[in-house]
């Protein structure tokens, strides 16, 4: 059997984990937890990187540090997960929904500025399988009319733009360490980036339950007290010391994914060539970071057969979101602006291939020959 997916691990998280549970500190912003924060910071030139317990936890707190209001609008793809659309509904926010680019699947940056309202308050651009959207355009329109732009970078970490790393353009951003992505922190966890400094005081405060509870451990204040909304937004130390485990062998996880992911761009260009399926295009601009790798076949048909095919050969393969807009919370809390005509005809055309740190290149090779036979 090849599984979808199976978490990272490669053995240096142990001294680190072990390290945190035998300590006295195992509440969140512990030694490893700092240590995290630092990396981010240093290796994203941001102005402050805050760990959260899931991506989603570090939208929540984009949602409310921007003021999300009842009746404001946030634009935002329909081709993502919920998690980019709850926290700015929990806060009476109306999504809008904007068609993707068929070559990358990120938001068309050239439909944006028409979904624009006197109600639009913030761009929610999402980064697909860790390809870059095109912040300069949509950084832009936001400035044009006076929005605000968050990042979903959930699947963007160790991914470029321009030679910068994603994340950094957009007032604040949002990374997620769910088992799933290139890093993980035992299982969930998440990262808020603060690029604008005027956000960093409060989002300190709404992370610590709406407290000022930081700056008393700064020694800025003589006692902590409730000066703000605010929720538990701090991962445990447990979670920050598997998560930096991860991160002291980033090279080495990177190094192995784009290796996976050349490997399937190599074994099944024939078949593009041949017309069958289409595989994954990346902008000159943008440097992916092997999050993911997928196909596009001919139609949704063809994707029932070939993912049922693999199936019986023991392979894991899955397709991805269902558009937002299609589904009955998408027309509860949101509406798609203009037409629809790639989200739901490129969505229902993809397949995602398994890819994580321990594939070996046996499994790749089955993988591989089983589309090969099917297609032949």
């Amino acid at each position: 059997m090849i599984p979808f997916n199976h978490p990272p691990y490669t053995g240096a998280e142990d001294q680190y984990v072990l390290d945190a549970m035998r300590s006295a500190k195992q509440s969140g912003d512990g030694p490893y937890g700092l240590k995290c924060q630092k990396w981010f910071e240093q290796h994203l030139g941001c102005a402050k990187a805050l760990l959260t317990p899931s991506c989603t936890h570090a939208l929540e707190m984009a949602a409310i540090l921007i003021n999300i209001q009842p009746g404001d609008e946030v634009i935002m793809p329909s081709y993502t997960f919920v998690s980019t659309a709850n926290p700015f509904v929990l806060r009476g926010a109306k999504v809008v929904f904007v068609d993707v680019r068929p070559d990358t699947m990120n938001i068309d940056e050239t439909l944006i500025e028409a979904a624009i309202t006197a109600k639009t308050k913030a761009i929610v651009p999402v980064h697909y399988a860790g390809v870059s959207c095109d912040m300069d355009a949509i950084m832009a329109i936001a400035a044009k009319h006076n929005l605000y732009v968050v990042e979903d970078a959930a699947q963007a970490f160790d991914a470029f733009y321009k030679g910068q790393p994603v994340g950094i353009k957009g007032h604040l951003s949002a990374f997620s360490f769910h088992e799933t992505k290139n890093v993980t922190s035992g299982g969930e966890g998440g990262l808020l980036v603060i690029n604008d400094p005027t956000f960093v005081q409060r989002a300190e405060v709404i992370r610590e339950k709406g407290t000022n509870r930081s700056q008393f451990f700064r020694g800025m204040v003589d006692k902590y007290t409730w000066v703000d909304v605010g929720s538990s937004y701090l991962p445990s130390e447990l979670q920050a010391a598997y998560l930096y485990g991860q991160l002291t062998e980033a090279e080495l996880i990177s190094a192995k994914r784009m290796a996976v992911w050349q490997q399937y761009n190599d074994a099944l260009k024939p078949l593009q060539d041949k017309g069958v399926l289409t595989l994954p295009q990346i902008p000159a601009d943008c440097e992916h970071n092997a999050h993911m790798y997928y196909v596009k076949v001919k139609d949704i048909d063809v994707r029932t057969n070939l993912l049922s095919y693999l199936k019986e050969q023991g392979i894991t393969a899955v397709f991805h979101y269902v558009p937002l807009h299609s589904a009955p919370g998408g027309s509860k809390f949101g509406a798609m602006h203009g037409e629809d005509i790639y989200t739901t005809l490129e969505s229902e055309r993809l397949v995602r291939l398994p890819l994580y740190f321990s594939i070996t290149d046996e499994q790749i090779s089955d993988v591989t020959h089983s589309i090969e036979r099917f297609f032949s």
